[in-house]
């Protein structure tokens, strides 16, 4: 992975991620300068696949402040570059109950492309949450009796 550009840390909040995957989108004009300039937002975002193409539909990519008045909308669905046995997988896999795909991050790679990193996820449930929460919670307090402990030597 190269340099990360945007991350939705919403995801991993709100959903189980089960697989991931790396998929290219394909971009218009001034986007890829709007990508580099950190200028996207992945939050309520999702992808979908329609007629066997896979979409991203969602992800807020600002329009690029020297574009003129052909620059890019800012909320279009953009189509995801995946193979067709890819493609194929991620159907089965949300056909099942509960699962949906969700873009993780976003990123430009080592030869300049910019690439989504894709979660097959399953939502969580509020008391799920709230068991992270905990858990989250506990691990906190047991680094921080960790660190009394070595300070305390």
């Amino acid at each position: 992975m190269g340099e990360t550009i945007a991350v939705n840390r919403k995801a991993r909040h709100e959903y189980t991620i089960e697989d991931t995957l790396e998929a290219g989108l394909v971009l218009r004009g001034t986007e890829i300068k709007s990508i580099r300039a950190g200028k996207v937002n992945l939050q309520d975002s999702h992808a979908r696949i329609e007629h066997g193409e896979a979409w991203l539909v969602g992800v807020n990519i600002a329009p690029w402040t020297g574009g003129n008045r052909w620059n890019h909308e800012a909320r279009r669905d953009r189509k995801l570059l995946l193979h067709r046995v890819q493609i194929d997988q991620l159907i089965g896999r949300v056909k099942s109950k509960g699962m949906t795909i969700v873009p993780l991050s976003l990123y430009i790679d080592d030869r300049g492309r910019a690439k989504v990193q894709l979660g097959v996820a399953r939502g969580k449930q509020l008391h799920d949450r709230r068991q992270d929460i905990a858990e989250r919670d506990a691990r906190r307090d047991l680094q921080r009796e960790l660190a009394d402990l070595q300070r305390g030597r």
